[in-house]
C-alpha cells in the first residue's frame, strides 16, 4: 500500500492526541519504563531482522556485505559529520524542547506554539528520515510503525500543554514523510540490482537497532551524522561488482 508507513505514523499521532486530551494525564512512572522496554525490544527485533533478511550469498557472499555496510557506516558518519547533520538536528531539538518547557511551566502556549514544537520533534529524527526512504524502496514500513507508536506516546504528553496544537502537527509530518518516500520511490527504478537495494537495508537496518542503545540508554549515539551511508551503501556496492 503506497504510503503506509506513513499513514500509520499519522494514525499514531492522532490517536495519542486523542487518548491524551480524553485522559488529561501522563503514564505513571512504571507504566513508562514497561512501554520503553516494549518499544526498545521491538527496535532491536526490526532493525536485526532486516540486515538478517539482507544478507546472503554464502560465507564470502555474507563477509563482501559486511565489510560494504563498515565501510559505508565509516563514510556515512564522516560525511555526517562535515555536514553537521547532527548538530543541525541538536539545535532544532534544543528549540522543541525550550519551547516544550515554557509550556510545562505554565506560561500561556497558542496552537501555534505546540504546533511548531511538534512538527519539529516528529520530523527531524533520523527514523523519520530512515523509514520513509525504506517504505518508498521496498515498502518496509516497520520503522515508521515504531516511530507511530514512539509520536504517538510522545502526542499523549504535549496535548496537556499544547492542546490540538500538537495533533495538527500530524499534517507536516505526512507532507515531510510521504515527500521523501514517494521521492524513495522514484528511485528504486534505478537501484533494481537486488543486492544494491539489500545493501541499504542492511546498513539501514544496524542503525535502526542502534536506535535501541538510544532507548535503552546505553550509549549515545550521533545517529543523524551516519544517514549519509544510505547512500555510500549501494555506490560501495555498485563500484565493488
Amino acid at each position: 500500500m503506497p504510503l503506509f508507513g506513513t499513514l500509520l505514523n499519522a494514525a499514531g499521532i492522532l490517536l495519542g492526541g486523542l487518548l491524551g486530551l480524553a485522559l488529561r494525564r501522563q503514564f505513571n512512572p512504571n507504566t513508562q519504563i514497561h512501554l520503553k522496554n516494549i518499544l526498545g525490544l521491538l527496535v532491536i527485533w526490526v532493525g536485526l531482522s532486516t540486515t538478517w533478511k539482507s544478507l546472503g550469498g554464502g560465507v564470502l557472499g555474507v563477509a563482501k556485505q559486511m565489510t560494504i555496510v563498515v565501510l559505508a557506516l565509516i563514510l556515512g558518519r564522516l560525511t555526517g559529520r562535515l555536514l553537521h547533520l547532527q548538530k543541525g538536528l541538536n539545535r532544532l531539538g534544543e528549540y522543541a524542547k525550550e519551547r516544550f518547557s515554557k509550556a510545562s511551566a505554565g506560561a500561556p502556549q497558542k496552537w501555534s506554539e505546540g504546533f511548531i514544537t511538534c512538527t519539529v520533534l516528529f520530523c527531524v529524527g533520523p527514523m523519520a528520515i530512515l523509514g520513509s526512504i525504506q517504505d518508498g524502496l521496498d515498502g518496509k514500513w516497520q520503522t515508521l510503525g515504531i516511530k507511530a507508536a514512539m509520536d504517538g506516546l510522545a502526542t499523549m504528553a504535549f496535548v496537556g500543554p499544547f492542546g490540538w496544537g500538537a495533533i495538527l502537527s500530524v499534517v507536516p509530518v505526512m507532507a515531510y514523510q510521504g515527500t521523501l518516500t514517494l521521492a524513495a520511490r522514484l528511485l528504486a527504478p534505478q537501484l533494481q540490482n537486488p543486492a544494491l537495494l539489500d545493501s541499504i537495508n542492511a546498513t539501514g537496518g544496524l542503525l535502526v537497532f542502534c536506535i535501541s542503545l538510544i532507548i535503552f540508554e546505553l550509549k549515545k549515539i550521533e545517529l543523524a551524522d551516519y544517514l549519509p551511508s544510505l547512500a555510500w551503501a549501494p555506490l560501495l556496492t555498485w563500484v565493488w561488482k
